[in-house]
């Protein structure tokens, strides 16, 4: 492979993909795809939509299937480097059956939560191959959920902390406004009661969910509509926004 575009593709609507994110697609002869299983079929098939609207010449998608991992390890940072190796070994794989231009297509942006490029410098690093690569930037869950709230992400002045459920369980709120990603225990509902919370699930998507409210409020029934939207569907994706009250 002479050539690989890291590229965001935006939260899930289509429409988010930008014109440079376009451009880029339009020069890549294989997208690679790390699949997730039949539950998570769907986000292949989002990336599929937005290639059949957006190219303009035939193209080849290799789907790689991810291996498992341990969700719940005594060791989670080493657990996941492992993941990583793993998944990068195999992205190495298949960057070798590739004479052109490649692209992985990232949900959101490759740089906020996302392993795509610690597994390309792997592959790099290993030194069996080489290639040239650029990051194409896209619109995160995070502008998203804030654009669907209409509202801002701080208050004046005040700091934006961006962290995991798992973190936000072990370290509490700090200053300022905190947005939770990679949420699966719904850490939020170990937080005050007075703290607001704006809360979205499949933004961008055409099962978008969007709750707001009192923590003490609106907990509860966020805890139940996320477990109706997970077992109908298999998989879920939310992010919210936590800001302690004015």
């Amino acid at each position: 492979m002479r050539k690989l575009y890291v590229i965001g593709i935006g939260a899930g609507d289509p429409d988010q993909v930008t014109v440079q994110a376009i451009k880029a697609m339009r020069q890549v002869e294989v997208f690679f795809v790390i699949g997730k299983g039949t539950e998570k079929q769907e986000l292949v098939d989002v990336r599929t939509t937005i290639l059949d609207e957006h190219l303009d010449h035939p193209y080849r998608i290799v789907e790689i299937a991810d291996p498992p991992r341990d969700r719940d390890p005594d060791d989670y940072r080493q657990t996941v480097r492992d993941w990583h190796e793993r998944r990068s070994a195999l992205l190495e794989e298949a960057f070798t059956q590739v004479d052109g231009v490649g692209a992985i297509l990232v949900w959101g942006d490759p740089s906020l939560y996302d392993s795509t490029l610690r597994m390309v410098h792997r592959v790099l690093d290993r030194g069996a191959i080489d290639f040239d690569y650029t990051v194409i930037p896209g619109v995160t869950s995070v502008q998203a959920l804030a654009a669907r709230h209409r509202t801002v992400l701080h208050r004046i002045g005040e700091p934006v902390h961006i962290t995991t459920g798992r973190r936000l369980r072990d370290d509490g709120l700090g200053t300022g406004s905190t947005v939770v990603m990679l949420d699966g225990d719904c850490a939020f509902t170990g937080a005050p009661a007075d703290t607001h919370i704006w809360w979205g699930a499949y933004l961008g998507m055409p099962e978008e969910t969007l709750i707001e409210g009192k923590v003490g409020e609106v907990a509860d029934e966020i805890v139940r509509r996320r477990a109706a939207l997970r077992r109908d569907k298999g998989w879920i994706m939310d992010t919210y926004l936590l800001s302690a009250s004015e």
